[in-house]
């Protein structure tokens, strides 16, 4: 009689929650839930906008021309934005959403579970469709980028790797605060970003052209918002004598970074949304 009993109370907490959650998106109308998500985001300090916003069947929603900035101005632009939640998952005690976006000629898809996490899969993305670099660095930047996350866990307890690829990646008017940083062309930029609990290391970030190569390195925190999260990186720049001598502007800015001949260590602070050198 006792496992009978316990066994409808494990079964029917969860479906209560499922009919609860499938009500609640039923019924209310799409301008109140975007009411929700502009408030959940403005809470972390970021802005969102969408020409239409609505349901999406099963359970989910939908957004056409979606934008989200802060202060400065935009950061991710997508032409179409679905989040679906999955309802077999509700059954067993999580919640799982799924999200699919379009960004030109790019896809992103990806998942999230609150019991085991998630991952992200972006690929044919242009860097000049991304609003993130002319916004947050004054930089134009070109090229068609891969990224591949995969974070397991809860929490600090979360543990996985983030990978990025980007190929004929073309960066110019890069500033760290108000600094410039070289206009260069790189065959290739390849990372990887590690994140075991509360922090992320880049394993390895590299810049690789035919007159300058760069390497990033260093750690972050994971703190909400991800914004504030303060920055403890060292960007390498090693220019060819050729390059250095066409950009020799930029680089006597740099000087005091100059560590050995043809190589400068520039130490980056203040935070993620705000990089600064000291």
């Amino acid at each position: 009689m006792k496992m009978r009993r316990g066994l409808s109370i494990a079964v029917g907490i969860p479906a209560a929650l499922c009919l609860l959650l499938v009500l609640t998106i039923c019924f209310t109308p799409a301008r109140e839930l975007q009411g929700l998500v502009v408030r959940g985001l403005a809470s972390e300090g970021y802005t969102f906008r969408s020409a239409s916003f609505g349901k999406a069947f099963p359970l989910g929603l939908t957004a056409r021309a979606m934008e989200i900035g802060d202060e400065r101005g935009p950061l991710f632009r997508a032409d179409t934005a679905t989040v679906h939640l999955k309802l077999l998952p509700l059954f067993l005690g999580d919640i799982k959403v799924a999200v699919r976006a379009r960004i030109g000629n790019g896809q992103i898809e990806g998942a999230w579970s609150r019991r085991n996490g998630g991952e992200l899969h972006a690929t044919d993305l242009r860097l000049e469709d991304i609003p993130f670099f002319p916004t947050a660095t004054g930089a134009t930047a070109k090229g068609v980028m891969r990224v591949d996350a995969d974070l397991r866990g809860k929490l600090n307890a979360r543990r996985g790797e983030i990978k990025l690829d980007v190929k004929g990646a073309e960066l110019a008017g890069i500033k760290i605060g108000g600094t410039p940083l070289p206009d260069a062309g790189y065959r290739q930029v390849q990372g990887m970003l590690r994140v075991a609990g509360s922090k992320a290391t880049l394993e390895s970030f590299s810049l690789e052209g035919e007159e300058l190569y760069v390497r990033l390195k260093g750690d972050i925190p994971i703190v909400s918002p991800l914004a504030n999260a303060p920055l403890n990186l060292t960007l390498e720049l090693m220019p060819k004598p050729d390059f250095l001598e066409r950009q020799k502007f930029v680089f006597l800015l740099l000087a005091k970074h100059l560590t050995s001949p043809g190589r400068y260590e520039i130490p980056i602070k203040g935070t993620l949304s705000r990089p600064a050198l000291p």
